[in-house]
């Protein structure tokens, strides 16, 4: 199965694979919780790496950008379960329970769920539905299965609730801060704008401010200045790396990089060391 199948639509998806697969870049624009069936799944941001293993749960904070890579076990399949917690559903569990935050979350963005009982109990009732590719999984029955998981995370980690139910708009963070960390994933203009707080002609003003250059321009520019670094110092093959920095296909960087340093990153890698 090349792509999650939807086992209640926009809210829960079941995948299972059995090679390994590197997502390049994801974006979590809803908190996101995975339910870990089998395999190895390990999560890494500019600021946090997270791994997990069958049996294991994980709560991914929304607007952010991060890698996965997916390993099945030996000789079986890899396994995942992804409840997407949107702000709706969330809005509406927060009038039903009367919950909201009542102060700013400063906890970890991504969370490893202690287990216990009623964890485990809600994780094994997941699962069939998903084999099943949600045959039996009515919206009201799936809306109810999402009502209980967030209720059993707040069971676990009551500090939750001031992640799970802050409504207010993202503030500006740090924009000179987060494109140093954040540069090399290969996502739209906006998308950044989002992540940080901005509207788009709010972002660009921001970054010319910060950077003195375009975003387009200054992006491209960082990740073939880090490419040369990687390559003279670090002694990395262009082919290993040209994903890595945002760049869509080896041919468009080996242009780029020609284009700039006015030798290809090939001929770099093979070049003598100076004198």
């Amino acid at each position: 199965m090349e792509s999650p199948a939807e086992i209640l639509p926009g809210v829960i998806f079941y995948s299972y694979h059995s090679a390994e697969r590197r997502e390049k870049v994801c974006i979590w624009n809803h908190h996101t919780l995975i339910l870990q069936v089998s395999g190895q799944f390990v999560l890494e941001t500019s600021g946090q790496t997270v791994s997990m293993t069958g049996g294991q749960m994980l709560l991914i904070s929304k607007n952010q950008l991060g890698t996965l890579t997916k390993t099945p076990p030996p000789g079986d399949k890899y396994e995942t379960i992804v409840i997407s917690l949107q702000e709706d559903l969330l809005r509406r569990i927060a009038l039903e329970e009367k919950l909201q935050a009542d102060q700013k979350y400063t906890g970890s963005p991504n969370i490893l769920i202690p287990s216990n009982e009623f964890l485990k109990g809600y994780f094994q009732s997941i699962v069939p539905y998903a084999r099943s590719s949600g045959a039996n999984l009515t919206d009201e029955l799936g809306i109810l299965k999402l009502k209980e998981g967030v209720k059993l995370l707040l069971l676990a980690l009551p500090q939750l609730r001031n992640l799970l139910f802050d409504f207010s708009d993202p503030y500006k963070i740090d924009l000179e801060k987060f494109m140093l960390s954040n540069f090399h994933f290969n996502v739209p203009i906006e998308k950044f704008a989002q992540l940080t707080g901005r509207s788009l002609a709010a972002f660009k003003r921001d970054f010319g401010k910060t950077f003195g250059a375009p975003p387009r321009h200054w992006l491209q520019d960082k990740r073939l200045n880090e490419a040369r670094h990687l390559i003279e110092t670090k002694h990395q093959k262009p082919s290993a790396i040209y994903l890595e920095l945002g760049f869509e296909s080896i041919s468009h960087f080996s242009h780029s990089f020609k284009k700039k340093f006015g030798m290809s990153p090939t001929a770099l890698a093979y070049a003598p060391p100076p004198a």
